[in-house]
């Protein structure tokens, strides 16, 4: 059996910044701040994002923490409505729906997802690009905890209740488009799968030393036969 475990901002979609706006109008509603323009929010994890920017203004960690669901769930209204308002488009990328259909097929196949996102982010910007969340049986997401290294283990653990069995490291895959997706296996022993579809080059992937990296999912056959490969 494998896991084969996505991230969703610039791997399987893009949404034209309705995150990042969504967040900073949130920010500034809660804290009376946006953060820094400067801050990068690629591979993090939405409670990072909230504690990195609002340190940075001067907030102690108490403070952060006694706001952090204030501001998530101001965030997740100002997302539904950024996605629901259609000034933004959900893009998803090539050959993503035909990857994750013939994974399906795959009897020693689960998918899942490993994302930043609180589930209720996640569970908003798959609909709007209409992917069907009931697809990833073992996920992992933001709300599960804030260190994005912590979440393969979470995948893992989840992974074992649902197959039964005590499924190795190495039989996880993790794919996505950042530096951050490509080291968070590391512990467990996780397979590493980079794709330039985000910020960053394929070039740049490659010097985190990924199992494998794609420029795009385009080619079906040939990202099918790395996750399958021994």
């Amino acid at each position: 059996m494998r896991v084969v475990l996505f991230d969703i901002d610039g791997t399987l979609l893009k949404s034209e910044g309705a995150g990042r706006i969504s967040m900073e109008s949130a920010l500034t509603a809660v804290f009376g701040a946006a953060g820094s323009a400067d801050y990068r929010y690629d591979g993090k994890t939405d409670r990072q994002i909230v504690r990195d920017t609002m340190r940075l203004e001067g907030f102690s960690d108490e403070e952060i923490d006694g706001k952090m669901e204030d501001l998530l769930r101001e965030y997740l209204e100002r997302l539904e409505a950024q996605l629901a308002s259609g000034t933004r488009t959900v893009h998803v990328f090539v050959g993503v729906r035909e990857l994750l259909d013939a994974l399906e097929l795959k009897d020693n196949i689960v998918l899942g997802l490993l994302t930043g996102n609180v589930e209720a982010g996640a569970r908003a910007k798959l609909g709007a690009a209409g992917i069907d969340m009931s697809r990833f049986r073992v996920n992992a997401f933001g709300s599960d905890n804030e260190s994005r290294p912590e979440l393969p283990a979470v995948a893992q653990r989840r992974a074992n209740k649902l197959l039964g069995t005590d499924l190795q490291g190495n039989r996880v895959i993790v794919i996505g488009d950042t530096p951050a997706d490509i080291r968070c296996g590391e512990k467990i022993g996780a397979r590493a799968i980079g794709v330039a579809t985000g910020r960053y080059s394929v070039e740049e992937l490659a010097q985190h030393d990924p199992y494998a990296v794609f420029e795009t999912l385009a080619d079906t056959a040939t990202v099918m036969e790395t996750i399958l490969n021994e």
